[in-house]
Order: structure tokens, then C-alpha cells, then sequence
């Protein structure tokens, strides 16, 4: 099995995929209203990666959103985590095992696997539907490229394999699913890696629309709880790093988040000392974003903040080589 690498500000970030494909992906547009501020759920514990040299790969940890009780959840290579809706799991896309996806107790480190159920379909499952009785998949056709799209597998078993989009040749990288699971947001990249852009689609495969041209960064991005905005991060222009933005799930206007971590968000790629915000996510109860910030020779970290760019609060403090990114925000009670 050969390895799909998805660039995340200059590392690379490795998932267990036939094949190399780029998700890079980028938008336009005008400005939009920040995300209403109803608290839906109780703020909990932040999953994020941490590349080990050892390892050569990433490997999960759990924190506090201030940045005490940072945990290793387990100790093999595992990547892009994201939790369960009620906070007592987290799925990674494909185990340790050349499965489609370890389910892991982030209490106790016990997972379970779920394998690769269909021939010649690689699907690699993390992202839950809000009932947590599905995960969406990022799938390949491991000798025929035409079976490439999104499929939706049980959680339970990993078994009813249905088909929600189709991009023949190509990746699409599910994102998120709307709160009412009624839609799915993923990003779009052709048969070159070129980004396409940014979809919705119903759950049932009905109801393609894109609501961003090209520009949006791979791999991960968020929908609000209140159900009205996605939150993403893309690349301005190529000679910039990303940048954090919301869009209105309708697709219209667009709105960058002005936060200012350490190195800054979309800075010029010439410049040493810039560097680019990526994989945000929604806090549980809608008022915050957690992102990651830096680039290879920087070291990266997560941070969090409010849509209006106030509140930046540094959650880890690693420094070169150390990398912490792709953080998912959940509803697992903090730790004490």
C-alpha cells in the first residue's frame, strides 16, 4: 500500500492511502457575518497530532483548551483525530493494521478496528455523522481510480457500505457534516491534485453544490453547531500562507478570522518568520475556533480563538522539531 500525502504549510502529512494525492483547495468572495454565538454544547478536552521522529509519523494527544493535562492516548501512529459527538471516542483515519479506522477510549487507550470490508475499495473512515451510527470515509479504488469519492460505513461494524459522491480519478476529502446531518461539506481535488473546491452535498448523495472556488487548504475545516457557517483556512494567493475564514453554509459571503499567533496567519512565503493557520475547528459550544499554526522550520502549535480574532490562547508550547497540529475539539470533560 502506498501512501496519499496531504501538505499541511510545508510537512507533509502522511495518511495510509494508494497513491499521492494533493488536497489543496482555495476560495473567494466577500464578508460574512460571524457565526451567532447559542451555546449548544459544554466546551471539553482538544485531540490533536504530534509528529514523533521516532515514529515517523503522528501520534494522538488529549489537553485541556488552557493547556494543562496533556495526555499521549496511545502509543502507536495514528492520524487525523476526531471526536465522537458526546466526547467518549475518537476516530482516526486507518489503524494500525492497514484498517479503515481505530475507534479509541481516550481514557483507557483500548481501541477496536474496522476493516476494509469492500475489494479493491480503500476507505479510510474518521469523520462521525452527528448520531454517531456512521463515519464518513475518504476512499480510493485501489486499482480502479473511477470508485474514488466518499462513502458511509456503521460505526458498529464497519459494514453497509453506501456511496455519497463520486470523483473519478480524483479526492474528496470529507470535512464535516451540518449539525441535523442532512449535509456533508467536503473539499474537491482532481485527477492532479489540483484543488476543485468546496462542496456540500446531502447525506444521501443528492444536492451537489460548491460554495467556494479553488483555494481552500487540505484537509480539515468545520461546521458551526448553530448550523450557519463553515469554518476553513485557505491560501489567498500561492505566494502567501493560509489564512483562516468563514463562509455561510449557503455559500455566500467570506469573512477571514483575524487571528495573530506567534508567527501570524497568511504571511508571505518568503518570509522566514511568517507562517500559515490551518485545520480549524469549532469549539463545542460555537464560540471559539481551535487551529494550527507554524511551518516546518518553525515548529507548529495549537491555538485557539474567537471568530473576531480576540481571545488567542496558546494550548501547546512545542518548539522545532516538535510539531502539534490537526486538532479536533470535543465534548470529553476536562481533565483535573
Amino acid at each position: 500500500m502506498g501512501l496519499c500525502k496531504s501538505r499541511i504549510e510545508g510537512r507533509t502529512f502522511r495518511r495510509n492511502v494508494l497513491g499521492v494525492m494533493a488536497c489543496v483547495v482555495a476560495v473567494l468572495g466577500l464578508a460574512a457575518l460571524p457565526a451567532a454565538a447559542n451555546p449548544t454544547h459544554a466546551n471539553g478536552q482538544i485531540v490533536f497530532g504530534r509528529y514523533s521522529p521516532a515514529l515517523d509519523d503522528t501520534v494522538f494527544y488529549t489537553v485541556n483548551p488552557d493547556g494543562t493535562h496533556e495526555k499521549q492516548v496511545v502509543p502507536f501512529a495514528l492520524e487525523c483525530p476526531h471526536w465522537s459527538p458526546d466526547g467518549t471516542r475518537i476516530a482516526s483515519c486507518g489503524g494500525p493494521d492497514g484498517s479503515a479506522t481505530a475507534i479509541v477510549n481516550p481514557d483507557t487507550g483500548a481501541y477496536r478496528e474496522l476493516p476494509m470490508r469492500e475489494p479493491g475499495l480503500l476507505t479510510f473512515c474518521y469523520l462521525w455523522t452527528p448520531d454517531a451510527q456512521r463515519l464518513a470515509c475518504e476512499s480510493f479504488g485501489e486499482t480502479d481510480s473511477t470508485r474514488n469519492g466518499i462513502y458511509t460505513v456503521r460505526t458498529s461494524d464497519g459494514r453497509d457500505l453506501r456511496p455519497v459522491t463520486s470523483n473519478p480519478n480524483g479526492d474528496d476529502t470529507p470535512i464535516a457534516y451540518s449539525p441535523n446531518g442532512k449535509r456533508l461539506a467536503f473539499i474537491r481535488s482532481d485527477a492532479d491534485g489540483n484543488s476543485q473546491g468546496l462542496f456540500v452535498v446531502k447525506s444521501d448523495g443528492t444536492g451537489l453544490r460548491q460554495i467556494a472556488p479553488a483555494g481552500v487548504t487540505c484537509c480539515n475545516g468545520d461546521w458551526s453547531p448553530q448550523g450557519n457557517d463553515i469554518v476553513f483556512s485557505r491560501h489567498v494567493s500561492p505566494e502567501l500562507h493560509s489564512s483562516l475564514w468563514i463562509v455561510h453554509a449557503d455559500g455566500t459571503g467570506l469573512r477571514e478570522v483575524p487571528a495573530r499567533p506567534a508567527y501570524g496567519c497568511g504571511g508571505p512565503d518568503a518570509d522566514p518568520n511568517a507562517a500559515g493557520c490551518f485545520d480549524p475547528q469549532w469549539s463545542p459550544d460555537g464560540t471559539k475556533i481551535v487551529f494550527g499554526n507554524g511551518t516546518e522550520e518553525l515548529g507548529r502549535n495549537v491555538y485557539t480563538v474567537k471568530p473576531d480574532g480576540s481571545d488567542l490562547v496558546q494550548v501547546t508550547h512545542g518548539v522545532t522539531p516538535q510539531s502539534n497540529d490537526v486538532p479536533d475539539w470535543g465534548t470529553h470533560p476536562l481533565a483535573s
